[in-house]
């Protein structure tokens, strides 16, 4: 049983990597991760400790990954890779949830072509992904309003305006 006295951040852990420097622009990309752990922590349903990783990359690096896992030979904003070992770390008793790959290149690109900053569309796009490693979808209309609910309310509660929104 986990200590619910631990704060809730101690629950799940956001990974933060950086394998592209121009991400370097995004003030303290593992403070913002955790943030968004902290935000994210009560959609998911587990009741123990979880981690997941952020890699955040290039439109080389997400095209190959697209390519190799997706059989999309593109670019593209966010992949989300759950993990499917349902058993938790000897070690560090945590479940790991998987893995969240984000592009530097089509996020800064989407941000300016909606206006929005880059912090906050990279902090939408770990939100999205974190909710796909927690099992929501978006295959049809249904679910997409769900998960975009979901997305809405985190978000709102981390200070950032509905990203559905029209500008």
């Amino acid at each position: 049983m986990p200590d619910r006295t631990a704060p809730e951040s101690d629950l799940f852990q956001l990974h933060c990597v950086t394998s592209d420097p121009r991400w370097e622009t995004v003030p303290d990309p593992d403070g913002l991760c955790a943030r968004v752990a902290q935000a994210c922590q009560p959609v998911i349903n587990h009741a123990g400790p979880l981690e997941a990783t952020v890699l955040l990359t290039d439109d080389t690096q997400i095209r190959d990954l697209n390519a190799r896992f997706r059989n999309q030979n593109k670019p593209t904003n966010v992949l989300s890779f759950a993990n499917e070992d349902e058993e938790p770390d000897a070690d560090s008793g945590a479940l790991y949830l998987g893995d969240i790959a984000i592009s530097y290149d089509t996020v800064l690109r989407e941000a300016e072509e909606t206006g929005k900053t880059l912090q906050d569309h990279l902090t939408h796009l770990i939100v999205h992904g974190v909710l796909h490693l927690a099992g929501f979808d978006h295959e049809d209309d249904a679910e997409a309003e769900d998960m975009e609910g979901q997305e809405v309310e985190i978000l709102l509660g981390l200070g950032i305006v509905d990203p559905y929104m029209a500008v």
